[in-house]
């Protein structure tokens, strides 16, 4: 796997998916459901936020003052400070 040298991680962490064994060798792998549990929470939070975008979804506001305000909050949250 090439990953350029400015956005390489410290160590991968992954589940125990055959696959990833193969590819990502040595000491930077980690193997382990702890870590990636966290990850995919992060990921389920973040469509969960942004399915307020989708006009379709019930979370959607007809308000833009209410959209601004929820956004905005999402963004303020310690991830992305």
């Amino acid at each position: 796997v090439f990953v350029p040298l400015s956005v390489r991680p410290l160590i991968w962490m992954t589940d125990g998916w055959p696959l990833y064994e193969s590819r990502l060798k040595g000491k930077l792998h980690v193997i382990s459901k702890r870590y990636t549990q966290r990850i995919e929470r992060h990921n389920l939070n973040l469509r969960q936020h942004l399915a307020r975008l989708g006009r379709k979804s019930l979370s959607f506001s007809k308000s833009v003052e209410l959209h601004d305000k929820v956004i905005g909050h999402y963004l303020n949250i310690k991830h992305y400070q």
